[in-house]
C-alpha cells in the first residue's frame, strides 16, 4: 500500500466525514447516530489542530483513513488518559493501514507524555479487536447491552494500553520529550455549557466530542 501517516487538517475534513459515514449509518461501530457533515468535521479536527492527536492516512493523495485520540473523561484525575478511535474506508481495510495509524498516533502521544489510551470496540467486531491486539492493547474488560443501535442491544468490549513505563514517578514529573518539559502541570478543571472542554497535561483545552 503506497500511503503515508500525517497530521490532519481542516481541508480532510470532507473525506473523513465521508469514510466516517457509513460506520455511523450501517453499522454498530459507533454509537453516534447522524452522520456529521463536513463542516461538523472541520470543527472537530480543528479543535486538535496542531496538537498531532488526529491524523489521516493518505494513499496516492486521497484520504482513506483517520485516527484521534480524546479525552476520557472530564475529571482531572483522568488528564493522562485518552481515548482513541480508528476509521478506514472499506474498500482499504485489511492491508495495514489501520495499524500505520494507530502505530504514528501511539508514538505521538507517548512523546507527549500521556500515560495510558484506551479503546471501546462494539461487537461483534473481529478485525477491530485483532487491529488493537496487533498494536499491543489487552481487554480490560467489557459491558452488556450498553447501547440500542440499529434494532438491538450491543454489548462492548474495553481495551487499554500503556504508552510509558510505570516507572513510579507522579504523571506531573515525567515527559518523554525534552522539547515538552514543563507541559504537564496539572490545571484546574474548567468546564463551559457549550462546548464541554476538558484539561490535557501537555495541551491546551480541548472541546470533547462523540465518536
Amino acid at each position: 500500500m503506497d500511503s503515508i501517516v500525517r497530521v490532519a487538517t481542516p481541508d480532510d475534513a470532507a473525506a473523513c466525514a465521508a469514510i466516517y459515514a457509513p460506520f455511523v449509518a450501517d453499522s454498530a461501530a459507533t454509537f453516534e447516530t447522524r452522520p456529521p457533515d463536513a463542516r461538523e468535521m472541520t470543527r472537530r479536527i480543528e479543535r486538535f489542530f496542531g496538537r498531532e492527536t488526529w491524523l489521516v492516512l493518505e494513499s496516492h493523495g486521497t484520504v482513506v483513513g483517520f485516527a484521534y485520540a480524546k479525552p476520557f473523561a472530564d475529571r482531572p484525575t483522568f488528564r493522562w488518559t485518552l481515548e482513541t478511535n480508528v476509521y478506514v474506508a472499506t474498500e482499504h481495510q485489511r492491508v495495514g493501514g489501520g495499524r500505520a495509524l494507530y502505530e504514528a498516533l501511539l508514538t505521538r502521544l507517548a512523546r507527549r507524555g500521556y500515560h495510558r489510551v484506551v479503546a471501546s470496540i462494539v461487537l461483534p467486531n473481529d478485525p477491530a479487536i485483532a487491529l488493537h491486539e496487533a498494536v499491543g492493547f489487552q481487554r480490560a474488560g467489557s459491558f452488556e447491552k450498553i447501547g440500542w443501535k440499529l434494532g438491538a442491544w450491543r454489548d462492548a468490549v474495553m481495551f487499554q494500553r500503556d504508552l510509558v513505563a510505570d516507572d513510579g514517578l507522579a504523571p506531573g514529573n515525567r515527559t518523554a520529550d525534552a522539547e515538552l518539559q514543563g507541559l504537564l502541570t496539572p490545571e484546574p478543571l474548567e468546564v463551559t455549557r457549550t462546548p464541554l472542554l476538558r484539561p490535557h497535561p501537555a495541551e491546551d483545552q480541548v472541546a470533547y466530542f462523540g465518536d
